[in-house]
């Protein structure tokens, strides 16, 4: 463990450097930041054979200290992972220039022309588990909104991170951007966080992502505004008007292709209307998940297929091949379900009756909300963003994922020929 003083004049040290590196990232011109993560992109595709090594070397000990299947999923990197990767931070590079862009303006009865403005937020402050992709990710992402950030990712990864960041490091170098606009903290301990988290004269905003423990320690011990996502518990509602067919292929896939990441399907609920024909298929149709039922779902798929739901499987998130199942009345009970035990991540609703989708729609009021399509889909690249730094589940400034516009935020312009107020 680093020494207390040192750890913290150390850490003092990266946010002073990151807020100067700010400044410049800030006031760079478009190509120059652009240029800088398109090179992100090249750097990776460059050094394929150092991060695979160092991502098995993290994979060796992770395994070796027995972290749970979820979280190595996590921490994974092969060649499709990181052509995933270099293709994202592409795509973050082609976006729109955010800085700058006027998001309102008006001109008022004395002449004077009021704008709002779209401008960095300054210093970020990323902490997270396993997810090497977060390190790349982040950095593009605060590249492309102007921002300066801090890395402080989990021991489990570490290798990976470094290797990783040497990457950027290059980008930067090439662009002309100071290196301090992307620093990676090493230090394992937890205490680091605390005192980064507390560095409220330099850092302007942090995103903790990783288990629940992770972000709560955050919470407590932040003095910088935080954004919150506790955990990821989602929803697929079948409605009586679904296509069975449908409606097996989406909880299939958003139970089963990663069942370890948040945007994972959690608890079903199926119409009652409906409980009879289409449980006992999707039992069959689910032979590696373990179904935990209530009492009529129980009954419907019967035998030793499933065991009985405890109301802490309502709140659960598993990050496994484990389902919650509850049969609902309709509408109603499925929302008032959703209100009850959800986690303001994602719910999706099967239904061809447009009507009951819009209700869904309009009274869950979580941070996605689908019709007809897997709750796999809430994640930044599938909705456009070209990557995420994170999914919010606070209701403030930014809800669900965040892609480079959540890292901006507005300042008022106003332009005037003389005016002076009487």
């Amino acid at each position: 463990m680093t020494p207390q003083p040192e750890r913290a004049q150390l850490i003092r040290g990266v946010a002073e450097a990151a807020r100067r590196a700010a400044r410049a990232v800030a006031t760079a011109s478009a190509a120059t930041r652009r240029a800088a993560i398109a090179g992100i992109a090249a750097a990776i595709a460059a050094a394929r054979a150092d991060i695979l090594a160092a991502n098995a070397r993290d994979r060796a000990a992770g395994e070796a200290a027995g972290l749970a299947p979820a979280m190595l999923d996590r921490l994974a990197l092969d060649d499709g992972r990181i052509d995933a990767l270099a293709r994202a931070v592409r795509e973050i590079a082609a976006q729109p220039e955010l800085l700058g862009r006027v998001d309102r303006r008006e001109e008022r009865p004395n002449g004077l022309v009021v704008e709002r403005v779209r401008i960095p937020l300054g210093v970020i402050a990323m902490i997270y588990e396993a997810r090497p992709n977060v390190t790349i990710d982040a950095a593009a992402l605060c590249l492309s909104s102007g921002n300066a950030c801090i890395l402080r990712g989990g021991r489990e990864a570490l290798e990976s991170n470094r290797a990783l960041i040497r990457a950027v490091e290059t980008a930067l170098a090439a662009a002309g951007l100071p290196r301090e606009a992307v620093q990676l903290v090493a230090i394992p301990d937890r205490e680091a966080i605390a005192e980064l988290v507390a560095l409220d004269d330099l850092i302007d905003l942090c995103i903790p992502r990783g288990g629940e423990g992770l972000i709560r320690f955050v919470a407590e011990h932040a003095r910088v505004p935080v954004i919150k996502h506790y955990k990821g518990v989602c929803h697929v509602y079948v409605h009586a008007s679904a296509e069975l067919d449908a409606a097996l292929r989406i909880a299939a896939n958003a139970k089963t292709s990663r069942p370890g990441v948040c945007n994972a399907m959690e608890t079903l609920l199926v119409d009652r209307a409906i409980a009879a024909d289409l449980l006992p298929r999707l039992a069959a149709a689910l032979p590696g998940v373990e179904l935990r039922g209530c009492p009529e779902t129980q009954r419907l798929v019967g035998g030793d297929r499933i065991r009985a739901a405890s109301e802490d499987d309502w709140y659960a998130e598993y990050l496994a091949l484990v389902l919650a199942v509850r049969v609902v009345g309709g509408l109603d009970e499925a929302i008032a379900h959703i209100q009850r035990y959800g986690s303001s991540h994602t719910e999706s609703i099967v239904a061809t009756d447009a009507a009951i989708a819009e209700r869904f729609v309009r009274e869950v009021d979580s941070s996605t909300v689908m019709i007809n399509a897997s709750t796999r889909f809430a994640d930044g690249g599938e909705l456009g963003l070209g990557a995420e730094i994170g999914i919010s589940t606070t209701r403030l400034h930014a809800y669900g994922p965040m892609g480079a516009e959540g890292l901006t935020t507005t300042k008022f312009v106003v332009r005037g020929s003389g005016q002076i107020r009487t």
